[in-house]
């Protein structure tokens, strides 16, 4: 009969997305991973498959936990749509800037990362992007119902403005001194709605 399990399989996911966030998945070795996880090197292989499965289940993970944050922001709470999508992007920005590491986003790094190389994290990213980007279109067109944006503005076109503007501010806040140029980001593309 088998030993059972020394580990939780979510905890280690959530522990190994930590680590590829932090370096990216090619700076991670699979040293790095035995460290954080604390499991012998065979163990890591006999639970995730390789680094790269690991890696996936990390990424898939991201965008269940963090990016879904996000989405949930956008679309739930009475505030008006407009300050639902200031505070989004204000907290996309909060965050990334008081991170010690400035990880920016794990699903936009990988983007950068391995968008050409590696199939498979680059659906995993498009995924996690379609998402946000119809979050965007539902709170746009909300915004339309409620008149609190003009009718004749085209909600997809305004999704995909958003989602690169996030990516943007993403990316930007990984170098940034302070919050004073993502905020003035943020206030330009507000007053374009």
């Amino acid at each position: 009969m088998g030993r059972p399990k020394q580990f939780d399989p979510e905890t280690a996911v959530e522990q190994a997305m930590q680590v590829f966030w932090r370096k990216g998945y090619g700076d991670t070795t699979p040293q790095d991973l035995v460290d954080a996880l604390g499991m012998g090197k065979g163990s890591l292989y006999h639970a995730f498959g390789s680094k790269h499965g690991l890696f996936e289940l990390s990424l898939r993970h991201y965008g269940d936990t963090q990016a879904k944050a996000l989405t949930d922001l956008l679309t739930e709470g009475d505030d008006t749509v407009k300050e639902r999508l200031r505070k989004g992007l204000e907290l996309l920005v909060e965050m990334d800037l008081a991170d010690p590491d400035r990880r920016g986003c794990m699903a936009v790094n990988t983007a950068a990362e391995l968008a050409v190389a590696d199939e498979t994290a680059s659906t995993l990213v498009r995924g996690m992007f379609a998402r946000t980007e119809g979050a965007f279109q539902a709170l746009i067109e909300e915004g339309k119902r409620s008149g609190e944006i003009a009718p004749d503005r085209d909600a997809a076109t305004i999704a995909s403005l958003l989602l690169n503007t996030t990516v943007g501010l993403r990316v930007t806040a990984r170098v940034a001194d302070g919050p004073d140029g993502m905020r003035r980001t943020i206030r330009a593309v507000l007053d374009l709605l």
